[in-house]
């Protein structure tokens, strides 16, 4: 991670905040567009440049477990074993929200998402913030609502330019997918988005199994069917599959752009109508590069991406969340 971000750009960033205005920060997952939680002006703003859906909640972002109950009340046990274990880091907690946190927020239900991320920038942002008398900065992903996650400070620019008044550049992000988001407001902790902290990271730390999402679940960031999609259509294929759609795209006459591992761009071999990239083969890799490579194969000026299926188990679960969500928007065209 870069420690680029001096003291001048940090006091800008909380001046910035102060006046209502809108601040690219990086987390250990993605950048974050950030807003004074508690300025109803700022997050108008900040939906307003998403493009983000009224009803759609965002995620508080906090510098130490010891300001959750501005947010949250009623917080249980298990939240208080979550946040001890694994704060800062890649972990979302839903909780009852506290009085007078506003519905803009939380889309207008009773329950506050809130994390505390692992970026020592973000962290420095948050602890100057709380000191200007910020207690909480709201930001979903910087970048325009349902396209890919930004993962470097150019990215924030390339998608959002002017309407940010401050980005803070802290080098790539290390996990690269967005946080595992648990529900701890039911009577049984329960998952409602994947990432790269498993469910069984999360049994393991509360000793007990966890329970499952409904129709009644509260609501969250980024579990829209369609969502962390490129421009280009693109679509999900296992390895065998991947191949044979891509040779019959090419025979054509189209440009295809694929994201798969080694073996199987190896054997796609050159062509002029092929733009391909290779995937890490741990999740920890893939993970951290999906967003810029999907950014990359977007701008190939093809008609199609093709991404070949990450394999099975827990490790994976998030990144299959998020391509399968930047596929559905997206019917396979006839070959």
């Amino acid at each position: 991670m870069s420690a680029t971000v001096s003291d001048t750009d940090l006091a800008a960033a909380v001046d910035a905040l102060r006046a209502g205005q809108l601040v690219a920060f990086p987390t250990e997952t993605v950048y974050g567009l950030g807003a004074n939680a508690r300025d109803p002006v700022a997050v108008a703003r900040l939906y307003a440049a998403k493009g983000r859906p009224a009803d759609h909640p965002v995620i508080v972002h906090i510098g130490s477990v010891e300001d959750l109950p501005l947010w949250a009340r009623d917080i249980p046990p298990a939240a208080r074993a979550l946040a001890a274990r694994f704060w800062p880091g890649p972990l979302t907690l839903v909780l009852k929200r506290a009085t007078g946190v506003r519905d803009a927020i939380t889309g207008g239900q009773d329950t506050v998402a809130v994390r505390c991320p692992a970026h020592p920038v973000a962290l420095r942002l948050l602890a100057a913030a709380r000191a200007a008398g910020i207690d909480g900065i709201v930001a979903p992903s910087a970048n325009r609502f349902g396209r890919i996650s930004p993962t470097t400070a150019a990215h924030v620019r390339e998608e959002l330019g002017d309407a940010v008044a401050v980005v803070l550049d802290g080098g790539p992000c290390a996990v690269g997918i967005e946080s595992t988001i648990v529900d701890v407001s039911a009577a049984e902790p329960r998952v409602l988005r994947p990432g790269m902290l498993t469910a069984q990271d999360i049994a393991d730390c509360l000793g007990s199994a966890l329970g499952h999402a409904d129709a009644a679940a509260p609501r969250v960031s980024g579990a829209l069917p369609a969502h962390y999609a490129p421009r280009t259509p693109l679509v999900l294929l296992a390895g065998g599959d991947c191949a044979n759609h891509v040779h019959q795209r090419l025979a054509a006459g189209e440009r295809v752009a694929v994201l798969a591992g080694t073996g199987l761009v190896q054997s796609l071999g050159a062509h002029a109508g092929l733009r391909t990239l290779s995937a890490a083969p741990d999740a920890d890799g893939y993970a951290r590069a999906l967003y810029a490579n999907l950014r990359e194969l977007d701008a190939a000026g093809c008609a199609l991406i093709v991404v070949e299926a990450p394999p099975p188990g827990a490790a994976w679960r998030g990144i299959a969340d998020r391509l399968q969500r930047a596929a559905q928007g997206h019917s396979l065209p006839p070959a």
